[in-house]
């Protein structure tokens, strides 16, 4: 059985969902400490203006952000973000090919949001994932289960204990994955390639590294070939 664990990020780029497509159960890591200015609460979209980051506010309780696990994170509701999001999300790709065939699915996100980051973020991407297509894939998150150790030792207890001999991961923890941990536990460990082909885009140049909205409202129901058949 495959496994893929990854933090939870705010409207992910394809490759996240990649993976998720390649896990046969694909765990969300959102007991881990948060990074402030990494994915869990921003993305990337284009604008007429180019691309832009949508930003969700948070905070912490009693300790700061950066000392919070992930899944304790809060969704600052002082700031009106949820309105200003889905009004540029409406603004940028109202003209889009297939803004009208996702907006119903991803409008009531933005009504009214969950007070933390972590149930918004996952729920959000579960969403997109069975829109997509992608059906096969169970969900986890690692806060419901109990793992401790180091990096690599929390990723071998949390894949064996879900019954799992094949870890599916980013290339860029090649930075810190002990292998020989994963051989001794008989887990088979693969790393991601992501070399994704081109789509049209409504406002050039080309930028890969925008949301899987973006891909979304592009291309509508190809958008899985564009991510596992490199749009063929």
């Amino acid at each position: 059985m495959k496994c893929v664990i990854l933090q939870p990020s705010y409207i992910p780029w394809r490759g996240y969902f990649h993976q998720i497509y390649q896990a046969d159960v694909f765990v969300f890591y959102d007991d881990v400490q948060y990074d402030k200015h990494g994915w869990r609460n921003r993305n990337r979209v284009k604008t007429h203006q180019g691309t832009q980051w949508l930003t969700i506010p948070v905070h912490a309780s009693g300790a700061p952000v950066q000392h919070t696990p992930i899944h304790q994170i809060l969704i600052d509701r002082r700031q009106p973000w949820h309105r200003k999001h889905w009004m540029t999300l409406s603004q940028s790709y109202g003209k889009a090919p297939f803004f009208s065939r996702y907006a119903p699915l991803l409008e009531p996100f933005y009504r009214q949001p969950p007070d933390l980051l972590a149930d918004f973020t996952i729920q959000l991407t579960m969403s997109l994932a069975r829109e997509l297509g992608i059906h096969h894939t169970q969900f986890i998150r690692s806060s419901s289960l109990q793992t401790t150790g180091t990096k690599s030792e929390r990723l071998i207890q949390i894949i064996t204990g879900l019954g799992a001999d094949y870890y599916i991961s980013g290339p860029s923890a090649r930075n810190y994955i002990d292998t020989n941990l994963f051989t001794s536990a008989g887990i088979t460990l693969e790393y991601m390639e992501y070399n994704y082909p081109e789509y049209e885009q409504l406002y050039p140049p080309y930028d890969p590294q925008v949301s899987i909205l973006d891909l979304m409202f592009m291309t509508g129901p190809k958008a899985l070939a564009y991510i596992i058949n490199r749009g063929m």
